[in-house]
């Protein structure tokens, strides 16, 4: 018997049992089975809903994403949380990747997974093309590391071509302890997702060309890995049978430290697990080594050409091709952004950078998604999370360290720098996004999809909330595209697959807005809030909004229905004004209840704007909700589980709120100027101008503040260990976004254009300056910059927003 029908047969036998005993509790059983069994169906079937996939043709599965596209895509740098990752975009892939010993306060450090605590002088794609080819550069205490990946598709290749890394290690030997070796000590691995077992060559290795491995597979067939060495250097090996990837830096650590308890040596064993189906190879080497690794599939064709291929892809035919890349990548990169006569030398390599780190940081994941649910619906049994469907996501991460894994709300701003850089991507990338939908129109905002993205995520973080939203970026990009289309910047066959993917994805992105425009709208007719707050913490001196992607941004003090938060109503605008411009371009008929240009025009009606969120007073728009200021944290006795208590900083009440306007200057603040709402000729324009340009508020000279220096909550601790994050620090991509309005204004008749047109100039030149700068001194670009200093600031290199720098370099500015 099933649950539910056993879950049916419990309730009959008990409300009989009552039948007999007594009429009236019977009657009373049988409205509270009743009850019980609507709460219970609607509960489930509201859970199924959650974990539905989107009724409606995936938009990867559109012709332009099939065929030479896929394959063209098929292999790639696709583990980007790795100093040096590959796999296939496909589930279960052969992945592989780089390991390197390097020598630290008197002991060796084994690198692999991305970590801020390694203290790496710098690391990162200085150029990649995201799709062949790609550089990067690693500095660590004494070790310089250059890595250099290439693809090829020639005759014989099996699915997806062939590919080579290079490896190039160049020890400053006054830093390097010779205890732990004289040189390198490199560890490349090949592992099979799938479980299938490698096969390690037993030929003797040579410099010249050595067979490593090989194997064979569904899609590439028969594959075979070459090394190819400079030099005589020392080769050692180890086999290993797991069904672990997230953590295959710590077989070989396991590795290592038995053969130096053994043996005192630091070699692998030069052994295999039986079925093996991870290979790690380790070359020991001088101060100076190149290798070339080579990976070749196809290889049980009559037409291999295996020794042809593998010559093509090392030594001086492979430096040639590299070069070549190199060029090309160079010659693209100005002909898109144009940035000779704009900005100077410097300021162009930290350009090529954060173009080349976001697009090396492209990543493939795979797996599913963990929703919670009982608290929303309710339900009496425990059930923290239920399981999303399996699913695939190919998208760019914020940044490899801290958050190599896919946000919503970032995603929109790399894609207006990735859709300029190579639209095809861009698209698949947004497809990939919107066919994560599910049932309710509703995305989830953090992508931890597989053990490798699960395993560097705080547990708290994991479950996503199918109530809450995040900001509906990807607009943003949509909108520049629909833009480009109508100043004719694409081809004539890039116009119809945009328009392709243009038709598939509108009844998506209609799904996607009317979630927003209906889960998120507020007590007062076109008022929105954003969901997910916690009225009952005592913990936080403001409750957080993560869903709003502000985290820590000050808002009403008492979460309730009765918000009103400014930026959102400026999201579904954006939403709004796409949908009706992506409407116009593919001709459609306006349905009923969904006319996008009348939402569009009310809710760009700034007298009602200004009714529910402007106050003369301050010139400034503001969210609205339950709010005092009089709050503190305070140190209390709090009573805590089997009656013991302990002291915390908890949250102390000094005065009852009241329903009034959210008395915080900030980003928050200035979303309808960053919108262009405001008319050029008004003066809450004028307002706007002074707002941002003065002193004591957002202005510095490295860019704007995200808190306003009045603000009651101005670099306050939101809780005894949560730093202000939110709170006055420098973020690009709203730095960007008003950049994006003062340009716009700039070039707007009006009374107000040359003041526009003098802060933009300045704020754009603060903000490049500071960004080269601080690249020029610490080999990366940051999370967040300091407000008082300009130093940069939390997770590195953060190349995500942040590369919005190339297009502050470029004057390239969204268009809504």
């Amino acid at each position: 018997m099933s649950e539910s029908g056993r879950r049916r047969s419990g309730v009959r036998s008990f409300c009989e049992r009552l039948n007999r005993s007594n009429k009236n509790a019977y009657m009373k059983a049988v409205v509270g089975t009743v009850l019980f069994l609507n709460h219970y169906y609607t509960a489930h079937s509201a859970t199924e809903h959650v974990v539905t996939p989107f009724p409606a043709p995936n938009i990867t599965d559109l012709p332009q994403f099939q065929g030479e596209h896929k394959e063209t895509f098929y292999w790639g740098t696709y583990r980007p949380q790795l100093y040096l990752g590959l796999r296939a975009r496909t589930p279960k892939s052969l992945i592989a990747g780089l390991m390197w010993i390097v020598v630290k306060d008197g002991t060796y450090h084994l690198r692999h997974v991305c970590k801020h605590e390694d203290n790496l002088t710098t690391y990162g794609w200085t150029k990649h093309n995201g799709r062949d080819f790609g550089h990067q550069v690693l500095v660590d205490h004494g070790v310089t590391l250059t890595t250099e990946f290439l693809k090829s598709k020639e005759e014989g290749s099996g699915y997806g071509g062939d590919w080579a890394v290079r490896i190039n290690v160049q020890i400053d030997e006054s830093k390097w302890n010779e205890e732990f070796g004289k040189g390198a000590q490199l560890f490349f691995y090949l592992a099979e997702e799938g479980g299938s077992a490698l096969n390690l060559s037993r030929e003797k290795w040579n410099t010249q060309d050595s067979l490593l491995a090989s194997g064979s597979r569904a899609d590439i067939r028969a594959w075979q890995l070459h090394l190819k060495l400079t030099e005589d250097l020392e080769l050692h090996y180890s086999g290993f049978h797991t069904p672990h990837f997230h953590n295959l830096s710590d077989l070989v650590e396991e590795n290592l430290a038995s053969q130096m308890k053994q043996h005192g040596r630091l070699h692998l064993s030069d052994s295999s697990d039986d079925s093996s189906n991870v290979l790690v190879f380790q070359i020991i080497g001088g101060f100076s080594i190149t290798t070339d690794i080579i990976f070749i599939s196809g290889t049980d064709s009559e037409s291999s050409r295996v020794k042809e291929r593998v010559n093509s892809l090392t030594g001086t035919t492979l430096s040639n091709q590299l070069k070549y890349k190199e060029k090309a990548f160079d010659e693209k990169f100005e002909k898109i952004f144009n940035l000779a006569e704009k900005v100077d030398s410097e300021s162009i390599s930290v350009g090529k950078a954060a173009v080349g780190n976001l697009l090396g940081g492209i990543g493939y994941f795979y797996g599913q998604s963990k929703i919670a649910v009982s608290r929303i619906f309710n339900l009496t049994e425990h059930v923290d999370y239920i399981s999303y469907w399996p699913a695939e996501l190919y998208t760019a991460v914020p940044c490899r360290p801290s958050f190599p894994r896919g946000f919503l709300w970032d995603e929109g701003f790399h894609q207006l720098i990735v859709w300029r850089w190579d639209i095809h991507i861009s698209l698949d990338i947004i497809g990939h996004w919107l066919d994560l939908m599910n049932a309710d129109g509703w995305i989830p905002r953090e992508q931890i999809l597989g053990a490798e993205a699960l395993s560097r995520v705080p547990e708290e973080y994991v479950p996503q909330h199918p109530t809450n939203g995040n900001p509906p970026t990807l607009f943003l990009a949509l909108s520049d595209i629909v833009n480009g289309l109508r100043n004719d910047k694409f081809t004539a066959m890039d116009k119809t697959e945009i328009s392709l993917f243009l038709e598939r994805a509108f009844v998506r992105l209609e799904a996607w807005f009317q979630w927003f425009n209906t889960t998120q709208s507020g007590k007062q007719m076109n008022s929105y809030y954003w969901h997910g707050r916690n009225n009952e913490t005592i913990y936080e001196l403001n409750p957080k909004t993560l869903s709003s992607g502000f985290d820590d941004y000050p808002r009403a003090s008492h979460p309730s229905a009765d918000e009103r938060h400014v930026d959102l109503r400026c999201w579904i605008l954006l939403a709004a004004d796409c949908l009706h411009f992506i409407e116009e371009f593919l001709d459609k008929e306006t349905k009923p209840g969904k006319n996008y240009g009348s939402t569009a025009k009310l809710l760009s009606d700034v007298e009602l704007l200004n009714q529910m969120h402007f106050d003369d007073a301050y010139g400034a728009y503001f969210d609205f909700g339950n709010h005092t200021e009089k709050i503190q944290l305070k140190w209390k006795e709090v009573e805590i589980e089997h009656n013991h208590t302990a002291r915390q900083l908890v949250r102390d009440v000094l005065e009852s709120p009241v329903l009034r306007l959210v008395p915080h200057i900030g980003y928050v603040s200035l979303f309808p100027f960053m919108g262009k709402i405001i008319s050029s000729g008004s003066w809450i324009l004028e307002k706007q101008l002074e707002l941002i340009s003065n002193h004591r508020l957002f202005w510095t000279n490295y860019g704007l503040r995200s808190l306003a220096t009045t603000s009651s909550l101005y670099m306050k601790f939101n809780s005894e260990l949560e730093g202000p994050y939110w709170r006055g620090q420098i973020w690009i991509n709203m730095n960007y976004r008003i950049l994006s309005a003062l340009h716009h204004y700039s070039k707007e008749n009006g009374p107000y254009q040359d003041r526009a047109k003098a802060i933009y100039n300045e704020l754009r030149s603060n903000l490049i300056r500071n960004i080269v700068r601080n690249y020029q001194e610490t080999g990366y670009l940051w999370e967040q910059y300091d407000q008082n200093n300009g130093k940069g600031k939390g997770s590195h290199p953060f190349t995500g927003w942040t590369a919005l720098v190339v297009l502050i370099m470029a004057e390239e500015y969204d268009t809504i």
